[in-house]
């Protein structure tokens, strides 16, 4: 994900290659985005990266932000602002460990093309100018959207973790229709492709909410009205199903980030 950030930032002109410091302990893979994109500094370090930065991007997984934060904590200052983009590590906890002004950002894939939703949860040491700077960044490649922090799993589910649910939705419609009406895969996969560009659009720009959509299309007597009965009656509580399950999955990452940061006290 960090990749994807850099890359969206540098899309959208939000920042110039010579902005950008990278540290990556797989050092092949940062040499190759600074091949990519010459310019980009790479650090020899986490210290040396936030001795050269304003603005800090922790993109590692959940239980490596311990090892993170302990190698930065000696020169990480108050005037640094850290962003965490891991939904299970808490603002607070880290808090605790640097004395720097910290938030949380959970992008999208969507970024990578300068739109969807970036979730955003400010920490207690942000100016009103330092909310500001933020919401101004990550405008240029989403749209920012504050939530509160005890909100992030469900929200991370609608906003970052629903384009892999909705294409498998939309994937397993396209099948349906070539195995039942013989139409070429690839065929049913481009319109299906072409249908969600143009419903996004109607959503965003149109006019639209989700239940005016259907009452428009969904003329009384017509199939798209049969349609939508079949999918209210056989689609039941799976959507329920899976907000228990990734609730339940964030609780025990939750468990698992809370002992980490123990025991790297």
């Amino acid at each position: 994900m960090g990749q994807i950030l850099i890359e969206a930032f540098l899309k959208a002109g939000a920042l110039g290659t010579d902005d950008i410091f990278i540290y990556n302990r797989t050092h092949a893979k940062a040499r190759q985005l600074a091949a990519r994109h010459p310019g980009i500094h790479i650090a020899p370090n986490n210290r040396t990266l936030v001795e050269n930065s304003e603005i800090i991007l922790i993109c590692v997984k959940p239980l490596e932000y311990g090892n993170v934060l302990d190698d930065i904590q000696d020169v990480v200052q108050p005037e640094h602002l850290v962003i965490s983009i891991t939904s299970p590590v808490l603002i607070r906890d880290i808090e605790e460990r640097i004395p720097a002004k910290v938030a949380k950002v959970v992008p999208s894939i969507t970024n990578s093309v300068l739109c969807g939703a970036a979730l955003v949860m400010f920490g207690s040491r942000l100016t009103s100018d330092d909310r500001k700077t933020l919401f101004r960044l990550f405008r240029h490649i989403s749209r920012p959207i504050e939530i509160n922090e005890a909100h992030v799993r469900v929200s991370s589910d609608l906003a970052s973790c629903a384009p892999a649910f909705l294409c498998l939705l939309m994937q397993r419609f396209a099948e349906s229709a070539s195995d039942v009406a013989g139409i070429p895969r690839e065929t049913a996969v481009s319109l299906v492709n072409e249908m969600i560009l143009g419903v996004g659009k109607l959503l965003t720009e149109g006019g639209f909410s989700l239940e005016s959509l259907q009452e428009r299309v969904a003329v009384p007597g017509g199939v798209t009205r049969d349609g939508l009965n079949v999918l209210d009656q056989e689609l039941g509580t799976v959507f329920q199903q899976l907000f228990h399950m990734t609730q339940h999955k964030h609780e025990k990452d939750l468990q698992h980030v809370q002992r980490m940061f123990y025991e790297h006290t």
